[in-house]
């Protein structure tokens, strides 16, 4: 039975929330490493950069419990034979993590070999965009999105990304470093105020899309839903599912994991159209997020080492709601 939950039932939870996990991510390392790269190439870059990704992955108790914890549960839903993964794959899960960081910067700044991408459902967006009204976009902190963003960018899609910190202007200035050309922005959203809606609305309008994360539980805003997830319930938002309601346009997911010696970019259509009834509001919200939580874990069961939620995703799933 899927529970609906309230910002206050989300908070008896005891586990810290993702916010609330410092970044170990430093600006200017990313910066060294990127011109490591560009000087000697990627031999030396992983070199230099392995050695870091061990300290980190020996030293953070968490997240490389969170690695273990999550390679087992899509090891078992992918029905994998053999032991279950171990200390060696949580090492191999962190290096996968450090090398899309490069990845993405190759991606944004144009550098990336494209077409070693393989694309899947391309045909739903180029469909979306003839009718010269855009959508909105699921996605997860799942592979290296940042190719969908620049291959989308260069088929002449403007993408817009919605995101719960306070960091969009800092990460716009990155983008605008790595190509000054870029058709990708940031927009900060801790809470959608008519400002806002109508900003998103004119965007729509004008043939651009939205897209927005639905496997992170913005902290203390919107509701979630307690949804069967890789074989345990887990917390997935449903402010994206309203959203959508409410700018009432076509709803999309979104992922791009490795595939081979490139990636996979894949897309695929949850709904046409996002109607909450009055009567099953709740329940229908939960209803969309139900489907982009098992199109997920067939993304990640698939690719468990383009997982990038190294904190306990599951904690306060089989938690029961507030009164």
């Amino acid at each position: 039975m899927t529970a609906v939950r309230s910002p206050r039932s989300v908070a008896r939870t005891t586990s810290p929330h993702w916010t609330a996990i410092a970044e170990s991510t430093c600006v200017w390392g990313i910066w060294l490493m990127y011109a490591v790269y560009r000087v000697f190439g990627r031999l030396l870059f992983r070199i230099i950069l392995y050695p870091v990704v061990f300290y980190y992955w020996a030293t953070n108790t968490r997240a490389r419990r969170a690695s273990l914890d999550f390679l087992r549960r899509a090891h078992a839903h992918a029905g994998r034979s053999g032991p279950q993964p171990g200390l060696r794959q949580s090492l191999r899960h962190f290096a996968s993590f450090a090398e899309t960081l490069l990845d993405k910067m190759l991606a944004i700044g144009g550098r990336y070999r494209f077409g070693a991408v393989r694309c899947e459902g391309t045909e739903l967006m180029h469909e979306q965009l003839d009718s010269g009204r855009g959508g909105l976009i699921v996605t997860a902190h799942v592979g290296c999105l940042e190719l969908c963003r620049a291959l989308a960018a260069r088929a002449g899609l403007r993408v817009n990304i919605l995101v719960h910190t306070l960091h969009a202007e800092q990460f716009n200035r990155i983008l605008a470093r790595l190509d000054p050309q870029t058709d990708v922005r940031l927009i900060q959203v801790s809470d959608i105020s008519p400002a806002t809606a109508l900003l998103l609305r004119e965007k729509l309008a004008a043939g651009e899309f939205l897209a927005i994360a639905g496997d992170r539980v913005p902290q203390g805003t919107g509701r979630t839903a307690s949804l069967p997830f890789l074989g345990a319930p887990a917390l997935f938002p449903l402010g994206p599912y309203a959203l959508a309601a409410l700018l009432e346009c076509p709803l999309f997911a979104m992922g791009c994991v490795r595939d081979g010696d490139g990636h996979l970019m894949r897309f695929t259509e949850l709904a046409r159209e996002v109607k909450l009834p009055r009567a099953g509001r709740a329940a229908a919200l939960a209803g969309y997020a139900k489907a982009y939580a098992e199109w997920l874990a067939a993304l990640v069961a698939g690719s468990p080492y383009d997982w990038f939620n190294f904190f306990d995703f599951w904690a306060g799933g089989d938690v029961e709601p507030a009164a």
